[in-house]
C-alpha cells in the first residue's frame, strides 16, 4: 500500500479579495479579509499583511489560499482560510497569486 500523497491533502484555491479593513484587536498587525471564491463562496481570513499592502491596494486583488485547514479564532474574527504568500528579505509578507486572470474557486494542482 502506498502512503497517501500529502500534498493532495491540502486544499488551495485561487480567490478574489473583495472587503478589507484592519484587524484592531489582532496580537500583529493584521488585515480582515472577505475573499470570494466562486462556487465554494465568501470566506474569511485575517492576514498579516500590513508591512506591504493596504486595505485599498488588497481589493480586487486574486489570492491563493489553503481553504481546509479549519477555522481559527484571531480576536473575535473567524479566520476560514489561510492566505499563502512568502517573506521578502525583510521578512514581509509577498502574497502569491496567479500572474493572470483565472476562475474564481480554481483548485492548485
Amino acid at each position: 500500500m502506498e502512503p497517501p500523497d500529502a500534498f493532495a491533502l491540502l486544499d488551495v484555491r485561487v480567490g478574489r479579495v473583495i472587503r478589507a479593513e484592519p484587524n484592531a484587536g489582532a496580537r500583529k498587525a493584521a488585515f480582515k479579509l472577505w475573499i470570494d471564491f466562486g462556487p465554494l463562496g465568501v470566506k474569511q481570513s485575517s492576514a498579516q499583511l500590513v508591512a506591504l499592502y493596504t486595505t485599498d491596494a488588497i481589493v480586487g486583488r486574486l489570492v491563493v489560499a489553503a481553504v481546509n485547514l479549519g477555522v481559527r479564532k484571531v480576536n473575535g474574527f473567524n479566520s476560514e482560510v489561510l492566505v499563502l504568500g512568502v517573506p521578502d528579505a525583510d521578512g514581509s509578507v509577498v502574497l502569491l497569486n496567479p500572474d493572470r486572470d483565472v476562475p474564481l474557486g480554481g483548485r492548485m494542482f
